[in-house]
């Protein structure tokens, strides 16, 4: 049986009391709108583009400061659910149609049915959000890379430009890739977006505009904070392929 991927989305996750900011401030960035809310408290939302597919969803977390996770649309939910057990992922929750499970390092990531999604979002004003970097302690970095690359079996898993980055790939007609990154110290496990940027510095400035804060500047990134209190990064990459220039 198969377990292909056939769609990912990338998460933004926010906390509640700061979600309608979270909200206003990506669209913005996307250039898109919010499709209707959905959930028990309207804590769900998709980011929709005119002419292509969605890729990026936002919700509201009820604890914690929130983050960014994982979703697989699948040709097969029960088989890339069994597919992910086997790898050493933890069950949360089975809701049959989909479910939420944990990575051995407690990333957590979700599977649903795909629903037919083909074309990939446009670069936006020189930038694209097309990543999601997941942060590892170095206790639990290398057997991440085994569960991530194991379970995307037909994605190109490599090591990155630096020895603390491992890169998977998806195939392309698929709009969100996935970083690893092995942190400097022992502590849970995270995620954060990267956006892909033609000119870091245009793009931190336009983010400004919107709201955003700077954290911190490295040699080939730019770390910034949302309104909504969520850190991501700016990363020259070329905003059309995602691989370095």
């Amino acid at each position: 049986m198969s377990r292909q991927v056939l769609w990912t989305y990338a998460f933004i996750d926010r906390p509640a009391e700061l979600f309608g900011q979270a909200c206003e401030f990506w669209t913005a960035v996307t250039d898109t709108r919010l499709s209707e809310l959905r959930g028990e408290n309207k804590e769900f939302t998709t980011l929709l583009h005119d002419g292509a597919d969605a890729c990026v969803k936002v919700q509201g977390v009820v604890s914690g400061p929130g983050g960014a996770h994982l979703d697989f649309p699948v040709d097969d939910v029960r088989e890339f659910t069994r597919s992910a057990l086997r790898f050493g992922a933890e069950m949360i929750a089975d809701h049959g149609t989909w479910a939420v499970l944990r990575s051995p390092a407690g990333q957590l990531l979700c599977t649903m049915p795909w629903h037919g999604e083909t074309t990939r979002p446009p670069v936006v004003r020189g930038s694209r959000l097309d990543q999601v970097c997941l942060d590892i302690p170095p206790s639990s970095y290398d057997a991440e890379v085994t569960f991530w690359s194991g379970l995307l079996a037909d994605w190109d898993s490599a090591p990155g430009s630096l020895p603390e980055f491992h890169v998977l790939k998806p195939p392309p007609r698929l709009p969100v890739r996935i970083l690893l990154q092995r942190l400097d110290e022992e502590r849970p496990a995270s995620a954060h977006l990267d956006l892909a940027c033609a000119d870091i510095e245009a793009t931190r400035t336009e983010h400004e505009r919107l709201g955003a804060t700077l954290v911190a500047r490295g040699r080939h990134w730019t770390v910034l904070r949302d309104p909504a209190g969520g850190t991501y990064c700016l990363t020259g990459r070329d905003p059309e392929t995602g691989g370095l220039p």
